[in-house]
């Protein structure tokens, strides 16, 4: 269809030619040229259609998405097939691309667009008014120093992403066959390579330590087992250390060199984004066995950090297709609000040149070349819009961003984008992620209840008592009589050990039989949380917690004693379970060893308890719970420990009347409970269990259903043991912050890729959701009419903050975003959990959306969505937008770990911080913080200080143009229209630089109130974000301030002069000189002794000039009174009525700060 018109328009082109030669009679050289351009229109009609669908195709080739598919990758073979190269980039920009993009950033800004226009006009002598510097001069050194900038900036990131790509690592080849007694016949090279060199199929040695260079299929590690460690903090922002699995295929083979051998294939889906899935297949094809499923338990992301062994892995995802770099958005060059809204005003100054140059060409009247004369009156009204506004604003921007740097309250806070300081004084939401951000990731477990007795951080020692005293009870029965050994021989308890006879000892040892019954509720409490975990101990100087070759035969109890004397890291998939096991050891019964089969503890003692692990039922979301089923050694106990929420728990124990009070409790300190349960199993009843477990685990349909309601059949009426409560130790300074720029009108929003139940609990510790605030958990939604009916619900409750998982979020946000936003922008405050990086940042983009409100305007106020009121904004949870009000915020997200990247890219202000996840938020983000608490004073102080310096002085620039302008057409309309210009040359410059630039420019050292009331007064802050210190109102009452100023000046000039027209120049010159330093002065809030120096300078200088410059003034003039007395009267006319003005409305209508100074 697109060439039918084509087809059309040649036609027609034809049937006028044919039309113009029939009636007109063809002269001789009309005859010989008449076949010519017919034939050449077709050839060039021809030649056009084909460049021009080339052009389509080469566009449509450099433009197409990558089609991303699976993959068969034969192990120790480098794939045929053209995959990304494995190259990390965050550059902006490349060599070629550099200087046209930085120049369209510049030039799509109408400012300089304009200025360009006007500069490249004076290339045309006719409408040449001044000198080229004068144009040339600001907007080059505007351009010189943005392209500096940028340059700076992007070679930074490029020797960053060098660093990173250049990373040695060894990679092992097939050498050739040798001979021998090498079982495998293959001899194996390894060889350093940098990471931007692996391909899809190469095997990659990661060592400790190390970070994983692409996405890999874990094939082997040193641990006999095939588990290793993984730190997954710059993808899930979790620090905790996950388990992955070999391969168990390779993990069996006898060396590395017999993974080439084995002659495998690796399945592996298409690259996806979900961090927490995998989908892959391992086959052999020397008939050692058949195919094996692969899932994330085999894989090692790239960013991922080896923390226990080594690997070896092949590589499955290079480059742009790996997990991280998909869930990581590119860099976007970011403009603030600000900074669009002087692009709206000088669109208004521009259209104000346009209105006024017709002004004058009307009355001078459209004749003789009036369009020279027409561009000649823009030229000499273009100091309306003044180039000077950029070079200003860029330089104060600079400071600001130095001033951040060197403040030492906020010490080690570093700027890496200057150009957005401003937005820090506009916040109206924070998005900020929870693990590492708001808290230490540190827990420490603080009381353990036990239904009678509650035990806290000071009576744990009772607790290590009461444990002492039946371990050593439970030994002295099992010690033989006559026995003298100084070593405490292993616990060997049967089940024919414990006689009438025996108990009557025990109960004669002890003092009463309730001391008795607290004691072994105590042994039985610890032991179980000693147990029901997923933790493996790794000591220092050991190659894994597995083992590494040393005799198996090795007696317990000296390996307890190798143990004792090494430094143990506990590692786990939950912080909180690090926390349960590291207090059982302080209390005397530790963790001394584990692997995927067996347990083992050492009590206070010294003895070593054995068990062998039967069953683990691993922590969901869903069931809230995980449970290990333990089979103890020396008896031969079977026993079932479970422990969860108490939401799921209390319908799983025995009936009791304590647990649901005790959990509030806690709960309301701030801590995480975990409620402890066992079941005691006979050896009949858990082989029935397992029976039936495993037919569950094998069948096809319905897998998870059924394995579900196999467990569930023995989470019936456990004995319930204890409630233990851990605390998440915050961040130093949280509450206070989060407390005060709550106060500012911030609204914070905790984005975090961690289980809703840890959410929860941190924001009500963390004070993120007031102790006066509900919270409404939304529930797990899966249809469009569960998440109807969900909003539904969440829009009746009042004053009640939304806590909302990742999933029921996706779900949303595909069939009722708008509704979900106005909902979630309107409640005091969100928690998202369970989200991905990629989630971070659309919520972090929508809620951009919402907040800019669909652009500044005189008028309006938020958008139009159902459940608004009828002014436009929500009215609910303190969220309205004021009705006729320009309403325009920012949103500003701070995190610290490689997963809050995409979310800091995305928000108008992004804050890193350099904390334990590493640097890479820090790196990425425009402002970097060492401390969560040092966002107070970077956005109460500096950022309001920003914004109102900044919208001071650009109104003041552009106050400073309007001036001179306004006293240009006066001029041009007095003598007769002229497009002549009033001053030449040098004092156009000057009266830009050197005679007010440094007064106007010292505004930028201006405050209105200190920074201990800003952050005393933290209410101070909300008005910042009506965007009232540079608002339209506050923009036309300057342009009448200009107006009456730059009247009164040439007039009085005009009056006041006798003889010479220099005369006029001397005059009305220094009087717009002596107005302009006067006006700073009237401006300044708080005086700064450089601010005194610049207006002393400035006038030193002007002084001077007047004596030196003898082209522009008159010497003998200058001398006389009355050039005093004359510029003296027009200086007072143009200032004094303002004055007064402005002292009438402090004593009056005092601003709000005044009130506090």
């Amino acid at each position: 269809m697109e060439e039918v018109p084509l087809r059309v328009a040649l036609h027609e082109g034809d049937f006028d030619l044919d039309e113009r030669e029939y009636l007109l009679p063809p002269t001789e050289q009309d005859a010989r040229d008449s076949y010519k351009p017919h034939y050449t229109k077709k050839q060039r009609g021809c030649f056009g259609l084909v460049f021009c669908r080339l052009c389509q195709w080469i566009w449509r080739k450099c433009r197409r998405q990558r089609e991303l598919k699976a993959r068969n990758i034969i192990i120790g073979q480098v794939s045929p097939e053209k995959f990304p190269p494995n190259v990390i980039r965050n550059q902006k920009y490349n060599v070629i691309t550099f200087l046209p993009l930085v120049l369209f950033q510049q030039f799509k800004f109408f400012l300089n667009l304009y200025f360009l226009i006007m500069a490249t006009s004076q290339f045309i002598p006719d409408i040449r008014i001044g000198y080229l510097y004068t144009y040339w001069g600001p907007l080059s050194f505007v351009l010189a120093v943005t392209i500096f900038r940028e340059a700076v900036d992007d070679y930074r990131r490029y020797r960053r992403d060098r660093e990173v790509n250049c990373q040695l690592y060894r990679r092992l080849a097939r050498a050739g066959s040798v001979g021998g007694s090498s079982g495998s016949g293959t001899a194996v090279a390894s060889l350093a390579v940098p990471a931007a060199r692996l391909r899809v199929g190469d095997l990659v040695v990661v060592e400790k330590g190390q970070r994983v260079p692409a996405d890999l299929v874990l094939l082997r590690t040193t641990e006999r087992s095939g588990a290793c460690f993984v730190r997954t903090d710059q993808l899930d922002g979790e620090t905790d250390w996950k388990l992955r699995l070999a391969v168990p295929a390779t993990q069996k083979l006898a060396s590395d060199a017999d993974v080439f051998s084995l002659g495998g294939q690796v399945y592996a889906e298409r690259p996806q984004k979900d961090i927490h899935g995998f989908v892959g297949t391992f086959t052999r094809s020397d008939g050692g066995g058949g195919e094996e499923s692969l899932d994330v338990e085999n894989t090692l992301w790239a960013n991922c950090v080896v923390a226990s062994g080594s690997a070896l892995g092949v590589v499955v995802y290079t480059g742009s297709e790996t997990r991280s770099v998909m869930n990581n958005s590119q860099p976007r060059s970011k403009v603030g609000l600000l900074d669009m809204e002087i692009n709206q005003l000088t669109k208004v100054l521009f259209c104000a040149v346009i209105g006024l140059t017709l002004v004058m060409m009307c009355l001078k009247g459209f004749s003789g070349p009036w369009y020279r004369y027409m561009f000649r009156f823009i030229l000499l009204f273009s100091y309306i819009i003044p180039i000077s506004l950029r070079v200003n604003l860029d330089m104060g921007k600079a400071f600001y961003s130095w001033s951040i740097q060197r403040d030492p309250e906020i010490a080690g806070t570093v700027v890496r984008s200057t150009t957005i300081p401003e937005e820090l004084g506009r916040i109206s939401y924070l998005l900020t992620d929870k693990t590492g951000t708001l808290t230490q990731n540190q827990m420490i477990l603080k009381k353990l209840h036990l239904g009678t007795v509650s035990y806290g951080a000071e009576t744990f020692d009772e607790v290590a008592a009461h444990l002492k005293t039946a371990h050593s009870q439970t030994q002295t029965l099992q010690t033989p009589e006559g026995g003298g050994a100084t070593t405490p021989s292993p616990l060997r308890l049967t089940t024919g050990s414990t006689t009438p006879a025996s108990i009557s000892i025990s109960s004669a040892a002890t003092s009463a039989k309730l001391r008795r019954s607290e004691v072994t509720r105590v042994q039985e409490a610890v032991k179980a949380v000693a147990l029901c975990h997923n933790v493996t101990p790794v000591y220092e100087g050991h190659s894994g917690s597995m083992g590494d070759g040393e005799s198996t035969e090795e007696s317990h109890e000296t390996e307890a004693d190798q143990h004792s004397r090494q430094n143990v890291v506990y590692q786990a998939s939950s912080p909180d379970e690090v926390a349960l096991v590291k207090w059982t050891e302080e209390v005397g019964l530790a963790l001394v060893r584990r692997d995927l089969v067996s347990m083992h503890l050492r009590t206070p003692t010294g003895a070593v308890l054995s068990y062998t692990i039967l069953q683990i039922f691993p922590f969901t979301s869903e069931t809230k719970r995980m449970g290990v089923i333990v089979k103890e050694e020396q008896s031969g106990e079977i026993v079932f420990y479970l422990k969860g929420a108490d939401v799921v728990m209390s319908g799983i124990v025995q009936y009791n009347d304590w647990l649901e009070e005790e959990c509030d409790n806690m709960a309301r300190e701030g801590f995480r409970t975990l409620v402890v349960a066992k079941k005691s199993l006979t050896e009949e009843q858990y082989l029935d269990f397992e029976t039936r477990y495993n037919a569950a685990r094998m069948s096809v349909s319905d897998r998870g259903v059924r394995v579900a309601a196999v467990v569930e059949s023995l989470e019936r009426e456990m004995e319930l043991l204890c409630v233990t409560g851990v605390e998440d130790r915050l961040q130093e300074g949280v509450r206070p912050t989060l407390e005060v720029l709550r106060n500012a009108g911030i609204k914070i929003w905790m984005l975090t890729g961690d289980k809703l139940e840890t959410a929860t609990c941190i924001a009500k510790s963390s004070r993120l959701v007031s102790r006066t605030q509900g919270m409404h958990i939304f529930r797990p939604v899966t249809t469009r009419t569960d998440a109807h009916l969900e909003l539904n619900a969440f829009r009746k409750k009042q004053d009640c903050a939304l806590v909302i998982t990742g999933d029921s979020l996706e779900v949303c946000l595909r069939y009722y975003e708008q509704e979900l936003m106005e909902l979630a922008c309107a409640s005091p405050g969100v928690v998202c959990c369970r989200c991905s990086p990629t989630q971070k940042a659309q919520v972090a983009r929508l809620v951009r959306a919402r907040a800019h409100g669909g652009g500044w305007s005189p008028g309006g106020g938020g958008v139009s969505v159902s459940g608004a009121n009828g002014e436009g904004g929500v009215s609910s949870g303190g969220g309205s937008r004021s009705g006729g009000g320009r309403w325009r915020g920012a949103v500003a997200a701070v995190g610290d770990g490689g997963n809050d990247v995409s979310m800091i890219q995305a928000a108008d202000a992004g804050i890193g911080i350099a904390g334990s996840e590493g640097r890479q938020a820090s790196l990425a983000a425009d402002f970097s913080v060492t401390q969560f608490r040092y966002l107070a004073r970077l956005m109460l102080v500096h950022g309001r200080r920003s914004y109102k310096r900044s919208a001071s002085l650009g109104q003041f620039v552009i106050h400073r143009g309007l001036v001179i302008s306004t006293m240009q057409a006066v001029f041009s309309s007095v003598f007769y229209f002229s497009s002549v210009a009033l001053y030449q040359g040098f004092l156009m410059v000057g009266y830009a630089t050197l005679y007010t630039m440094f007064p106007v420019f010292s505004l930028v050292l201006d405050k209105d109130v200190s920074g201990k009331i800003a952050l005393t007064y933290p209410e101070l802050y909300k008005e910042l974000s009506k965007g009232r210190s540079l608002s339209f109102k506050t923009f036309f009452m300057w342009v009448l301030i200009s107006i009456y100023q730059g009247g009164v000046i040439m007039y009085g000039a005009l009056v006041l002069f006798e003889d010479e027209f220099i005369h006029i120049v001397a005059i009305s010159f220094s009087s717009l000189v002596l107005t302009e330093l006067i006006m700073v002065a009237l401006n300044v809030r708080t005086w700064h002794h450089l601010m005194v120096l610049a207006e002393l300078l400035s006038l030193g200088l002007y002084v001077l000039s007047l004596v030196l410059l003898k082209d522009y003034f008159d010497a003998e003039f200058i001398q006389t009174t009355d050039f005093l007395w004359k510029v003296l009267v027009i200086t007072l006319v143009s200032c004094l009525p303002l004055y007064i003005l402005k002292f009438l409305r402090k004593k009056f209508s005092p601003p709000s700060y005044s009130k506090l100074s």
